[in-house]
């Protein structure tokens, strides 16, 4: 996203503001990222709510990174990263995957 620079290693937001980046972007970045962190949870809650099957769970950490790529797009590492692992650790607690 233009304006923003990728954080380094071990730092667990998508994106930091550079410094000519205007408060309305950061504002508007940082409600994007709520949003993100309110879609993670609420899938999270819904996979371990055991009520899914595992074609289900799936689909909805799917349907997840989609929109999570559609509010920053060109991300895809940093779903990986940082959220792909949250879900699939909830997916082999809740279905006994181990």
């Amino acid at each position: 996203m233009p304006g923003w620079a990728a954080r380094g290693p071990g730092e667990s937001s998508l994106a930091v503001p550079r410094p000519d980046q205007s408060a309305e972007a950061i504002r508007a970045e940082n409600r994007k990222l709520r949003y993100l962190r309110f879609l993670v949870d609420l899938a999270l809650r819904e996979i371990r709510a055991g009520r899914l099957s595992l074609e289900e769970a799936s689909r909805v950490v799917e349907n997840v990174r989609g929109q999570a790529l559609k509010l920053f797009p060109g991300k895809e590492t940093a779903f990986e990263v940082i959220y792909r692992p949250k879900f699939q650790r909830a997916i082999a607690e809740t279905f006994r995957l181990h």
